[in-house]
Formats: structure tokens, sequence, C-alpha cells
């Protein structure tokens, strides 16, 4: 963003008015991944490349540590990005040499899981930094299940899940029947989830650039719904929500789906929807994550159309997806 600010500024002496060119600058993608529970990761990070892509306003690398590969195998067998069977999938171990150059990007999106090894101090520390000084993160799914004894990370995301949180991991944030934010701070465990069903999305805040103009509720398709995330939750602005229906082991509350953290300068969007390709087809995740990411990258939000098959209070839409 740097360099391109840079160029805008030497165009001014050029063009009485903004620049087209600036204006149609891209913004830089880095999408990490590579240790995930979830067997359908390859996938989701090939589709959330596309989406960003075919937006128009992205490009996009992926770093990917190194021994997510058993033998190096995998890579071979599932090369387009295919669901991995759970069988193959490996133990995660640290990789030393995991340590992308996240300055050179405007956003990153965070595509891990749950047991992911640790990354090199070296790399924390440049994660750390880059988010503090004004990088954008966004984080999805079972992203907010890494990493729970990385306290930086923690504050990050606002809200997670397993990995052994607890109420010493933060409160446990919901909405309740009024439409209330609870922070309960009593003793339990953070993160759960029933079966997989559709459920439907509540907007709280209509006056964020991530939620401006949307509809108040839309159905989201087969997912599964986040409950009980716990965490520091500090700088945290919920935007929507989902209720966690008991028929479906769920808390009779309504559980954040939606949220932006502030960590130092830098800002950060989390949702906790993307469980599968399922889930990544549904035309509100992809509205939503492609205001998201634009957001985290930027502070504001230019990918404004609401499309015409976005999802009805009664009723999900989806887009099925084919790898390109």
């Amino acid at each position: 963003m740097f360099r391109t600010f840079l160029f805008c500024i030497a165009l001014s002496g050029i063009f009485s008015s903004p620049s087209p060119v600036c204006s149609q600058e891209k913004l830089k993608a880095l999408i990490i991944d590579g240790q995930n529970n979830h067997s359908m990761w390859p996938k989701t990070t090939a589709m959330m490349k596309h989406y960003l892509e075919e937006s128009g306003r992205f490009t996009v690398d992926v770093a990917r540590t190194r021994f997510t590969w058993q033998g190096g195998e995998l890579l071979k067998q599932y090369p387009a990005g295919d669901k991995i069977p759970r069988k193959d999938l490996p133990e995660s171990r640290p990789d030393p040499d995991f340590k992308p150059n996240f300055s050179a990007y405007d956003v990153v999106i965070n595509n891990f899981g749950w047991k992911a090894a640790a990354w090199p101090e070296e790399t924390q520390q440049a994660f750390e930094d880059y988010v503090s000084n004004g990088g954008g993160l966004a984080i999805i799914h079972a992203a907010d299940n890494s990493f729970p004894e990385w306290q930086a990370y923690n504050l990050m995301i606002g809200l997670g899940g397993w990995g052994g949180r607890n109420e010493a991991s933060g409160p446990y944030v919901y909405f309740d029947q009024q439409g209330k934010e609870v922070r309960d701070e009593s003793p339990g465990s953070g993160g759960s989830h029933g079966p997989k069903h559709e459920f439907q999305i509540v907007v709280r805040d209509q006056d964020h650039p991530i939620t401006k103009g949307l509809p108040t509720s839309w159905m989201h398709t087969s997912d599964e719904l986040y409950q009980q995330l716990r965490g520091p939750g500090m700088n945290m602005r919920i935007l929507a929500t989902a209720y966690s229906a008991p028929d479906f082991r769920g808390t009779d509350r309504h559980e954040p789906m939606i949220m932006t953290i502030s960590f130092g300068e830098g800002r950060v969007f989390h949702t906790p929807m993307g469980h599968d390709d399922v889930s990544f087809e549904c035309v509100g995740f992809i509205t939503t994550f492609l205001r998201g990411v634009e957001w985290a990258a930027t502070g504001e939000v230019t990918l404004t159309e609401i499309p015409d098959d976005f999802p009805k209070a009664d009723s999900a839409s989806r887009r099925a997806f084919e790898d390109r």
C-alpha cells in the first residue's frame, strides 16, 4: 500500500484529478494454511483465492507450511484443492522455515485450524508487528481454534474455541434474547457446535462498512454454528449473530458470526462461518467475506453491490463452485 501511495503522489502532478490507475490498484492478499483438522481446507483456500481474484480487487498468493503432506505424496494426490480424506490428514508438526513476508501484503487470510503447530518465534513476532503496525487480517472458521497459548494471537481474534480455552482465556460472549451483548465470566470451556445445519444470520450493526446495506436477516447454507467462544474480546465489535437452537444441540443464545477487532493499528475481520465447501458457496458468506477482507486491508469497503441472488430471510442461496 505504501508503494501505491507514493505512485499516486507522483501521478498527482500529472493529473488534475485522482488517477484512474490508482483507483484500480489491486490489493495484495496472502492466504496462509497447511495445518488444519478440517479435511476440506485445500479446497476452501482455492475457493477464497478464486472469490478474491474474481472480484477484481485483489491479487492472491498462498503460503503453506512444509510438513502438511505425508511424504510429499498428498500434494500430488490433491493438487486441485480437493477434500483430503480424514484418514490421510497428517499430524501437525512445526515448520522452522515457515516465514512468510507478511509486510509485502495488504491483508493476510488465515485458514489454519485446530492443533496447528506453533510458528517459529521469529514468524510470530513478524506477524504481531505486521498486524499491530496496520496490516489487515481475516480469521476464517477454525483459524479461531489455533494457537491458544499465543496471547497476542488471542487478542487479534477476539474470541476462540477449543485447544483448552476456558474462563482463563476470557469471557464467553453472546447476545441474549433481548439483543443485549453479554460477557459471561463464569467457569466453562470455550468452543462447541452441534451438527451442521442451515441457520439465520442477523445483522446487529448496520452502520459498519461490512454490513451496511445488507438485509437485516438472511439464511446461511449448512454449516457448523460455533458457540461458547471465549477470549479477551478487547476492541471487538460484533456485527452479526446466529441463534444456536437447542434442536441442534445449541445454547439457546445468539452467537457471534461476524466480528471486527482492532489490534494496535491493524484491522481484523473474523467469521466463525466456513466449515466446508457448502458453507463457502453461500452467497451471503461470499459477500461478507469479500467485504470483510477488503475492510481489513483498507478500512473501507468498495465492494458494496448486493448480488441479485443474495439469500432471503427464510431461504439460503448457494453458488456451486467449480475449481478453476
